[in-house]
């Protein structure tokens, strides 16, 4: 992404961020023109349509955002929203699982071989020595008993 791209896009989600969904939209939508495969932005789009209440132009910008990257979490979950806005139910719960599944996806990769000094469990290092209690404790007067006399008269 070019600076250029950098700084119209901070645009776009500063009007996004403010309210301004129609403002971020033409934005992201003018980004779009010169850079077609800018993700974020299409992404950020679809977004905006639907803040917009434009659920079918939502949907079809989401899907645009999947064709760049059809195993992205995001993708879906926003797609699952759209739909769910539009009254689809089964399309919504159709991209909700795919958002799932690419959820896992990223959770496959075997887990890194554990250095020499970590091959335990991390639990096994040495302790630090406890310390020896104090001497004298100090003085804990809501613990005392108060001096009771014989009965009849007041304690002390």
């Amino acid at each position: 992404m070019t600076p250029m791209h950098e700084e119209a896009y901070d645009d776009a989600m500063f009007a996004f961020s403010t309210g301004d969904y129609a403002g971020a939209a033409a934005k992201l939508e003018a980004i779009l023109t010169v850079a077609p495969g800018h993700f974020d932005a299409q992404l950020s789009l679809g977004m905006a349509h639907c803040r917009l209440g434009d659920y079918v132009r939502a949907i079809a910008e989401g899907h645009k955002a999947e064709k760049l990257r059809p195993q992205e979490q995001l993708v879906h979950t926003n797609l699952s929203l759209f739909y769910l806005k539009a009254g689809n139910k089964a399309a919504a719960e159709h991209h909700g699982l795919q958002a799932r599944i690419a959820s896992w996806r990223g959770n496959l990769a075997p887990p890194k071989p554990a250095a020499e000094d970590d091959a335990g469990l991390g639990l096994a290092k040495a302790r630090l020595p406890v310390p020896p209690p104090p001497d004298q404790f100090p003085d804990m007067p809501w613990k005392q008993k108060k001096n009771q006399g014989p009965p009849g008269e007041a304690g002390g």
